[in-house]
């Protein structure tokens, strides 16, 4: 019976040792996009980021840089439908906060606090301000003044 679990447990026993030996770094987000020039736009143009060469080489497939190696993928090949909540969020912060939001509202673009009351900021316990908004295939986007 011992050898048994022994040989049970033992194959798990690598498993667990190659994990803590791990080290991860975030590399990028992939979206599922219906319109993939008006999402482009979007964060182009919202969130500023940068396009960047399509490394894959795949068309309907667009690149952009959120600086240190991070990237964002934007994938319009598929078409699956997406389940979207704003439990399921990316977080980007900023310490020109107050700037970004005035830019939301020039650009007419509608943002919340947690709860979901419009154009209202959330504050959370330990003093940082965040806001959330939805791109144009309603994923929810957090931003907030998080200092880096």
């Amino acid at each position: 019976m011992k050898t048994i679990v022994l040989l049970i447990v033992f194959p798990f026993f690598g498993i667990l040792q190659a994990q803590e030996g791990s080290s991860f770094s975030f590399n990028h987000l992939a979206l599922s996009v219906k319109n993939l020039d008006e999402s482009a736009a979007f964060y182009k143009e919202v969130l500023g980021l940068q396009e960047i060469t399509n490394k894959a080489k795949i068309e309907g497939i667009r690149w952009f840089s959120f600086g240190e190696g991070k990237e964002l993928h934007l994938i319009s090949i598929l078409k699956e439908p997406v389940t979207i909540n704003k439990a399921v969020h990316f977080a980007l912060n900023t310490s020109n906060f107050d700037a970004f939001v005035k830019r939301l509202e020039e650009k007419h673009i509608s943002y919340s606090d947690w709860p979901g009351t419009p154009n209202k900021i959330n504050i959370r316990a330990d003093g940082i301000k965040q806001i959330f908004f939805q791109d144009p295939n309603g994923y929810w986007i957090e931003v907030n003044s998080v200092a880096k």
